[in-house]
C-alpha cells in the first residue's frame, strides 16, 4: 500500500513546507534536493539497475537506457527542468502553463512503473518528489493562477504516480514489456539526478552542506 501512498504523501510534504517556508526558496531546499538526487541515482543503480542487465541484453539495456535519458530530454523542453527544482513560471502569465503539467504528469506516471516490481523504490521517489513538489507549489503561489487551477494540477500531479503503479500491477501488456520499460525510467532517473548533482551553481566552489547531503544520500539508499 505504500507504494501508493507516499507519491501522494510527497505531494502533501512539498504543499506544507511551501506553504511554511513563505513562498521562499530556501538553503534547506537545495540540501533537499541534493540529498534525493544522491538517493535517487543510488537506489537505482542498486536496485533497478542490475535487474534489467540480468533480464535484458546488455546492448539493449544501454539504448532503452539511453531513449529514457533522451525522452526526458524531450520532457524538459516543454517542463524547463521542473524535474530537477527548475520551475520558471513568469508571474504575469495568468494561461494554465499546460505544457509544464503535461511533461510533469508524464514524467510522474513512469516513475510509477519502476515502483511496481520494486518496493525500495518507492523511497526514492518519496525524496525525489517532496523538494521537487515544493518548488512547484512555491511558483505556484507566486503566479496569478487560480486557486482551483493550483489545486487540480497539484492534485493531477500527485496521483500520476499511483496511477503508473497501479497499471504496471495489473496490466498484462505492461508486465511482458517491465523490464523494457524500467531500463527507460532508468535513464529518466540518471538524467535527473545527475542533474542535479553536477550542474553548475555557487561558482563551482566546493559545497561542504551539499557534499555531506549527497554521502548522506547515497549511505541510506545502501543500507535500505
Amino acid at each position: 500500500m505504500n507504494k501508493f501512498i507516499f507519491p501522494i504523501l510527497a505531494v502533501v510534504i512539498g504543499f506544507i513546507l511551501a506553504s511554511v517556508t513563505k513562498k521562499q526558496k530556501s538553503i534547506n531546499t537545495k540540501l533537499l534536493l541534493s540529498f534525493s538526487g544522491s538517493f535517487l541515482l543510488a537506489l537505482t543503480l542498486f536496485e533497478l539497475l542490475p535487474e534489467v542487465y540480468e533480464h535484458l541484453d546488455s546492448k539493449f539495456s544501454g539504448l532503452y537506457i539511453m531513449c529514457g535519458i533522451l525522452l526526458q530530454i524531450i520532457l524538459e523542453l516543454f517542463s524547463k527542468g521542473a524535474e530537477h527544482g527548475h520551475v520558471h513560471i513568469h508571474n504575469h502569465e495568468k494561461a494554465f502553463p499546460w505544457l509544464l503539467f503535461i511533461s510533469l504528469c508524464i514524467h510522474s506516471f513512469l516513475e510509477g512503473f519502476a515502483i511496481h516490481d520494486h518496493n525500495d523504490m518507492v523511497y526514492g521517489v518519496l525524496v525525489h518528489k517532496i523538494p521537487i513538489a515544493t518548488l512547484i507549489t512555491m511558483f505556484l503561489f507566486q503566479s496569478h493562477y487560480k486557486k482551483s487551477q493550483i489545486a487540480l494540477f497539484l492534485l493531477v500531479f500527485a496521483i500520476m504516480t499511483p496511477l503508473g503503479t497501479f497499471i504496471s500491477s495489473t496490466s498484462e501488456m505492461v508486465a511482458h514489456y517491465s523490464q523494457v520499460i524500467n531500463a527507460i525510467v532508468i535513464g529518466i532517473f540518471f538524467h535527473i539526478s545527475t542533474t542535479i548533482l553536477f550542474e553548475s551553481g555557487e561558482g563551482h566552489k566546493f559545497n561542504l552542506s551539499k557534499f555531506i547531503s549527497i554521502i548522506a544520500g547515497v549511505g541510506v539508499a545502501y543500507l535500505i
